[in-house]
This record gives structure tokens, C-alpha cells and sequence, in this order.
């Protein structure tokens, strides 16, 4: 699940909801108790994605928990632990990432229903940013996601490329210093203008983005061929590792001189294709 492209949200108050975001096909799908739901309607939603989750043994689903600091969390954890083992829940989203400790009381949680089960840590804060190695390294985080919109908010500064650069690019740093795959970048609002996702998705892509944070079904082909190699790209990376097959690295691929990082990139290039 850590190699997902497309993550896409789901209100978890509205149940009629889920079997067509799950039929959308998105690597996974997260079922939100946090900022999708009003305050008033969690405990429904809690009952209605467990009684989603418990008849679709097969589903790909994340849910994405309040936070630490939320008056609904300590609802949310005593939710999570009454939960049967097995359950298909496959993970958790957790927002405002910030605290290792609280990580770990999660991830404790998650694991008494899925031992495999995985936590997704969202950045989206100032103090997430300033401790994000450590919230790499917390016990059960298995991939970060940056959550732009509300570390825009919390910062005070525009939801723009320039204002958020530091972020993103200290987030990447932070996921391969802890050996985590790449991150996953935040969600584009624009919903209508495909432009405008393309290119937010080529943007975090070039920054050592893997995966996007969707808001609606239309958005999730655009964003896994964005991710994707393109077919060019797989080609050239097979033949790159076929002029190096022999071991000998002083070859020439389309003109250019091909030495060991040439050749982990197409390496890379061939098992994200997978």
C-alpha cells in the first residue's frame, strides 16, 4: 500500500457514498471522520464506516482519524478498539502530525485489528514541519502526506508554489532520511480545470512527490499518469538497462554518457511501472 498513487477522500457521514468511490478505483480509499464531517454527525459516521468496512473484506480503505488534539479523538481511538480483528481496515491518515508518542498510541490501536496495518502521517502544521523527522521515524509510520491547505492556514502565508516550497521539499528529505517511500502531496481544488491539476501533479512529481491526496473520482486518472512513467520513459529505461547488461557502464544512451545514477533512475523508473 506505501507504493499507492491516488488516495481519494470520502465524507464518512455519507455511506451511500463508498461503493462508488471504492468502484472509482483509487489505490486507496479514505474514509474521513476529520474535516469532511461535522462535529455532530462523527459518531454516525463511525458506525457507518464500520459497518462498511466489516462487509468488504477486500477493500483498500484508510481512515482518516481527528486529531490528537480534537475533542473527538479519544471517541475516535475507543471506535478503533472495538473494531474486530481482521477487519478490512488497511490503515490510518492521521492529521496534524506532530507528536511521536501519540503516533504510537495509534498505531497500537490500528495494529490489535491489522498487524500490517499502516499509518499515514499528514503535515499540515508549523510544529508537524519544524518535528517531522521525528514523526518519520514514530513507531508505525509507514508514509508522510503533506497537508497544504491547513499548514497554509496555519502558517498565514498563500497556498501558492513559492510559499509552499519548503515545506514540501523538507517533507521529501525527511521520508528518505527515514527510509519512507516518497511522500504524498496534497489535494488541488480546482476540480474542473485538468490543467491546473496536471500541473500540480508534474510540480510535486519534480520534487520527489509520489502520490496525491484526491477530493473527487474525476481527479484520479489525471493523477496516476502524472505519477506514472510514460511509455518514452519506460522504454528508454529498458534500454539503458540493456547497453549496461554486460556490467560495463561506458555506454552511450541516446547520446549521452550512462554511469551508476543513470542506472538507478532506470532501475526506478521500472519498478514504479510495476
Amino acid at each position: 500500500m506505501t507504493t499507492a498513487v491516488t488516495y481519494l477522500f470520502v465524507p464518512g457521514d455519507r455511506p451511500e457514498r463508498f461503493d462508488k468511490a471504492a468502484a472509482a478505483g483509487p489505490d486507496v480509499m479514505i474514509l474521513d471522520l476529520e474535516d469532511a464531517v461535522h462535529p455532530d454527525a462523527k459518531a454516525a459516521a463511525r458506525e457507518a464506516i464500520g459497518a462498511w468496512l466489516a462487509g468488504k473484506p477486500a477493500a483498500r480503505a484508510m481512515v482518516r482519524i481527528n486529531d490528537s488534539a480534537s475533542p473527538a479523538f479519544a471517541a475516535d481511538l475507543a471506535w478503533l478498539r472495538s473494531l474486530p480483528a481482521g477487519s478490512a481496515l488497511a490503515g490510518l491518515m492521521v492529521p496534524k502530525a506532530e507528536d511521536a508518542a501519540a503516533l504510537a498510541q495509534i498505531a497500537q490501536a490500528l495494529h490489535a485489528i491489522n498487524p500490517q496495518g499502516e499509518l499515514v502521517a499528514i503535515i499540515e502544521t508549523a510544529l508537524g514541519l519544524h518535528q517531522v523527522n521525528t514523526v518519520a521515524t514514530a513507531s508505525g509510520v509507514a508514509r508522510l502526506a503533506f497537508g497544504s491547505l491547513d499548514y497554509a492556514v496555519d502558517l498565514g502565508c498563500s497556498h501558492t508554489r513559492d510559499a509552499l516550497a519548503f515545506a514540501r521539499a523538507r517533507i521529501v528529505l525527511a521520508s528518505r532520511v527515514a527510509g519512507l517511500p516518497p511522500p504524498v502531496d496534497g489535494v488541488t481544488t480546482a476540480l474542473k480545470d485538468e490543467a491546473v491539476l496536471a500541473g500540480d501533479v508534474a510540480y510535486a512529481r519534480e520534487l520527489g512527490f509520489a502520490g496525491k491526496l484526491c477530493i473527487h473520482p474525476a481527479q484520479l486518472g489525471a493523477v496516476r499518469a502524472g505519477f506514472l512513467p510514460s511509455e518514452e520513459q519506460l522504454d528508454w529505461a529498458r534500454r539503458v538497462l540493456e547497453a549496461t547488461a554486460s556490467g560495463s557502464h561506458a555506454v552511450q544512451v541516446d547520446g549521452k554518457m550512462v554511469d551508476r545514477p543513470v542506472i538507478e533512475q532506470a532501475k526506478r523508473l521500472l519498478a514504479l511501472a510495476q
